[in-house]
């Protein structure tokens, strides 16, 4: 049986994910499909609409046969450690054939050319990053500049026009330097974006919305019915029902007040020890609390954004406080260490059958519970504290049984 491979948010599943997922089948020429997905919170430092297990059996009804959990230590990262332990989890099932993303371009040749120049940060491609940053430029703005003057200086000069700073071909890059850097036998594909751009937040399509486009309607203008026509049937089933439940939506509104009371309990050194927190960041969010009018998160992130501090790099940062991940866990070496299990959430009748292949072909543990994990790993008490901290957050406030779900639920199963 023939896998491709999709890395996913799924915030919420929508029918531009269910175009990508038959594509990714087309072009892979694949019988099953497994996602690695994010858990609770997400790459640019949000907490996901719905919980974990909501979005699995949505991914399951939309075509996806197994669904295993990208680690909070690597989902709420930058690009790098994002994609880096995407492609290991991927990497390390031992049953996944090709990986598919999507692109602005739909052009894999340029990408895969730089990924492998670059995936090991030659001396002069580093010392280009130091004078882009040097600039003044956020990180993914001096990256992109730095890999186009780069090129240029090995001769690859139509290369060095391609837009690698567009968001999708900065992740699509991303997960070809961490399949460089693993080694990975997985065959990568890439597929060209339709209709609608990465981070749009209008819909001009009657079918196809950008996620972000799509949590507007649920979290600002209130309209779950207007959401309908842009998702599967099955997703927007699963979505009535967690609203009804009171479970969800989730948004960063629902954690600001105990993220301002783990800020104010803290002196300055002791917040300059979390994750993202750099360059004097400490100070310049002490110092914005007073000036607030109000104690929501858009007021505090537009009083800590400027051209260096992107609204992601922030509310990475204060996701970090709340979490309580702190530098030590979050090194360079720890990081590229990788991924130190494999978590199951959940699987159809087919995703069974490549269950069993994963438990003897995998390279690490294989976790259906927290509760029965053969490894000590920092990185899981992240994941279950990270869930914790979510069912705490839910409108319908969570009983204390469900901020154990890690330890108690077993796999979602579609049939």
């Amino acid at each position: 049986m023939r896998t491709v491979g999709l890395i996913v948010e799924y915030n919420p599943f929508h029918n531009g994910h269910q175009y990508h997922l038959r594509e990714s089948v087309k072009i892979a020429e694949a019988d099953a499909v497994v996602a690695v997905m994010s858990g609770h919170f997400l790459q640019r430092g949000e907490p996901a609409v719905m919980d974990k297990w909501a979005r699995t059996e949505a991914a399951l009804r939309g075509g996806c046969d197994l669904v295993l959990e990208l680690p909070t230590a690597y989902a709420t990262q930058a690009a790098e450690w994002f994609a880096y332990g995407a492609v290991a989890v991927l990497e390390a099932t031992g049953i996944v054939d090709a990986f598919c993303f999507g692109t602005e371009s739909g052009e894999i040749e340029v990408l895969h050319d730089a990924a492998k120049l670059i995936a090991h940060e030659p001396p002069e491609f580093q010392r280009l990053l130091r004078e882009e940053l040097l600039s003044g430029k956020s990180y993914p703005s001096a990256y992109s500049s730095a890999i186009a003057a780069y090129l240029l200086s090995v001769g690859r000069k139509e290369a060095a026009g391609f837009p690698f700073a567009q968001p999708n071909h900065t992740l699509g890059l991303h997960y070809l330097i961490a399949l460089e850097r693993i080694q990975g036998r997985m065959t990568p594909y890439t597929i060209r974006r339709e209709k609608s751009e990465y981070g749009q937040t209008t819909v001009t399509d009657s079918a196809i919305a950008s996620a972000t486009a799509i949590r507007k309607l649920l979290l600002e203008d209130g309209k779950l019915e207007a959401s309908r026509p842009l998702v599967p049937s099955a997703t927007y089933d699963v979505m009535q029902r967690e609203w009804a439940s009171g479970r969800s939506p989730v948004s960063w509104a629902n954690f600001v007040q105990p993220l301002l009371h783990a800020v104010v309990t803290q002196r300055p050194d002791q917040l300059a020890e979390y994750r993202e927190m750099t360059e004097g960041l400490e100070y310049r969010l002490l110092n914005a609390l007073p000036e607030l009018e109000h104690t929501g998160m858009e007021p505090l992130l537009e009083a800590l954004k400027t051209k260096r501090y992107t609204r992601t790099k922030l509310q990475r940062a204060l996701l970090s406080i709340l979490l309580n991940h702190k530098k030590e866990d979050f090194t360079p070496d720890k990081l590229a260490a990788g991924v130190e299990y494999i978590r199951v959430l959940g699987f159809t009748s087919k995703g069974q059958q490549l269950l069993k292949r994963m438990k003897k072909e995998a390279r690490l543990p294989v976790l259906l519970s927290a509760a029965r994990s053969p490894v000590q790993s920092r990185y899981l008490e992240l994941d279950t504290q990270a869930t914790a901290a979510y069912m705490l957050a839910q409108p319908g406030h969570a009983s204390s049984a469900a901020i154990f779900r890690d330890f108690t639920d077993r796999p979602i199963i579609i049939e």
